[in-house]
């Protein structure tokens, strides 16, 4: 995992690193999608977080779901298009999670990607996308701690 300016970034996840989400390939017919640490710590500690409901398609880049904290509200964008094939049922207990374990516990939807090696070529991964993050961060002035 890379640190940079205080934000923990795994090398082996894709990011939409301007909307700072995650995406992560289980199998071809599953993505695990979430908040980086970046983003949980610009939105501050989450109180709500209310996905897609199963079944609902969703284009790249349109809203999976909604969180919320004190300080912000707003979409959470798909990295992949593709159906919501699962919710986090632990987030509506306990939405701090992703603050808490962003890459872990805090995942947000499971989505049946609709044209994954397409949309996957449009995100950074690997070295070459913790260098793409680091410059986005030093670019807008971003630390996580």
């Amino acid at each position: 995992m890379a640190e940079i300016r205080g934000c923990l970034l795994p090398q082996e996840l894709y990011y939409l690193v301007e909307k700072h989400v995650w995406a992560k390939v289980i199998s071809p017919e599953q993505v695990r999608v979430g908040l980086t640490s970046v983003a949980q710590k610009l939105s501050g500690k989450l109180t709500s977080i209310t996905p897609k409901e199963t079944g609902k398609v969703i284009a790249k880049g349109k809203s999976i779901g909604t969180v919320e904290s004190a300080k912000w509200v707003g979409p959470v964008p798909a990295p992949v298009s593709g159906t919501v094939a699962r919710t986090n049922p632990s987030l509506a207990d306990n939405p701090t999670l992703v603050n808490s374990d962003p890459y872990g516990e805090g995942w947000i939807v499971e989505l049946t990607p609709a044209n994954l090696d397409e949309d996957l070529k449009a995100l950074v991964t690997g070295p070459e996308g913790i260098q793409q993050y680091q410059a986005f961060l030093e670019k807008e002035g971003i630390f996580c701690s």
